[in-house]
């Protein structure tokens, strides 16, 4: 996808201060080409991706910035525009090694890549944005699909959507060893600008429902709490949830994952479970059944009973799948006393990072305002509050 900005747009004034910035870090030359890669949030299907159930994210238009020039030899260098210290790759060399830094992420899809073009040059990358990162906002996925986008443009691979979706979501479990599921890579290289993606986790099947920009509003609460640390803990789920499915698959005849299981034979077998097992086990079936409802409540304009699967997906998740946090919970209880939010609750894995809101339009500004003088009450800091719009997905962006 190409889009030809147009002079008001924020994302291209912002990508053409990061081609300024790319000669800082690169020296005088040709001018780089310019991309952007969004980010996204989901509304519902709370840790069902990696348990093959149903999930309903939207790209938003905060993301990664690019700028690419390509080189007269076969290195690669990767610089950040919030880091001092960059990376070199040789395209000639022998297979790139994980370093436990950002640039494992890029490093993992020029991994994979440049296998289907063995004579690629090479290119200066500067990557940036404006994008939390640890938020829970996926920066990993926007990297991982817009580094494909990048050198998909630049390398000329003719890859599909789909294919840069695939090639990011290997380089996250192959190379930088995070055990996620499917969705983020695809709501950030399926997006379509004012619609949630419906994605089935289990068949891979995608459809884009509506959201009407005009009624309401997406708006994300930042606890400041980040998840650096949090690779271990979801690493943790993915096989306390996959340990769950094996004890239940016994007396599940064709089921193939966690979210097939009947919810009958789940509730029968309950009490031979393992009471960590169990836990996990009752938020992913008990998720799988919100999320099929929020669908139907979306498809029929019932704002307010997709929003009680909101609340009802984030009490499970901080009593069942103990991925809360108190700076998250203090913002979905606020959000529920405030007039005007349909529901609320944290997005991404947890372990904190964001919460997100979907708010009746018209009442955006005193919603931000009641949910960050309470968190400030309790907190002494009053928290990030932004309104997001939807996004188009990952594209080069020319002046």
């Amino acid at each position: 996808m190409t889009i030809r900005a147009a002079p008001s747009d924020p994302t291209r004034e912002a990508l053409a201060q990061h081609a300024r910035a790319f000669a800082t870090a690169f020296g005088p030359g040709e001018r780089p080409r310019t991309f952007f890669s969004p980010g996204r949030v989901n509304l519902m299907g709370a840790h069902l991706d990696y348990n093959g159930g149903p999930v309903m994210p939207t790209a938003i238009d905060r993301g990664t910035f690019f700028a690419a020039r390509p080189r007269a030899d076969r290195r690669l260098r990767l610089a950040s525009a919030s880091e001092a210290k960059g990376c070199e790759l040789d395209l000639d060399g022998p297979p790139l090694e994980r370093r436990g830094k950002w640039a494992d992420y890029p490093a993992g899809v020029i991994e994979l890549l440049r296998r289907k073009l063995p004579r690629a040059g090479g290119l200066d990358v500067l990557f940036g944005g404006n994008l939390a990162v640890g938020a829970g906002l996926s920066s990993s996925a926007s990297i991982c699909v817009g580094t494909a986008f990048v050198l998909d443009r630049m390398w000329g691979l003719g890859l599909s959507a789909l294919d840069r979706v695939n090639v990011a979501l290997a380089a996250e479990r192959e190379f930088v060893g995070v055990q996620c599921g499917i969705m983020d890579p695809h709501a950030v290289g399926l997006a379509r600008a004012g619609q949630l993606l419906w994605l089935d986790c289990k068949d891979g099947t995608s459809q884009h429902l509506p959201l009407d920009p005009a009624r309401v509003a997406i708006a994300v609460a930042d606890t400041g709490v980040r998840r650096e640390l949090a690779q271990g803990a979801f690493n943790e789920r993915v096989t306390q949830a996959r340990a769950a499915f094996e004890a239940l698959a016994p007396v599940s005849p064709g089921a193939t994952c966690l979210r097939d299981v009947p919810l009958a034979v789940f509730e029968a077998e309950r009490g031979k479970l393992e009471p960590l097992l169990r836990r996990r086990a009752e938020h992913v079936l008990h998720e799988v059944a919100r999320t099929f409802l929020a669908r139907r409540a979306l498809e029929s304009g019932d704002l307010a009973l997709f929003g009680q699967q909101m609340f009802a997906a984030h009490s499970s998740l901080r009593e069942l799948y103990d991925v809360s946090c108190e700076e998250l919970d203090v913002l979905v209880d606020a959000a529920a006393d405030s007039g005007g939010v349909f529901g609320a609750r944290l997005t991404g894995a947890g372990f904190g990072g964001c919460v997100v809101m979907l708010i009746d339009r018209k009442q955006t500004a005193s919603v931000a305002d009641h949910v960050a003088r309470r968190f400030e009450s309790r907190f002494k800091r009053r928290p990030p509050i932004e309104v997001f719009g939807g996004d188009a997905g990952p594209r080069e962006i020319f002046e």
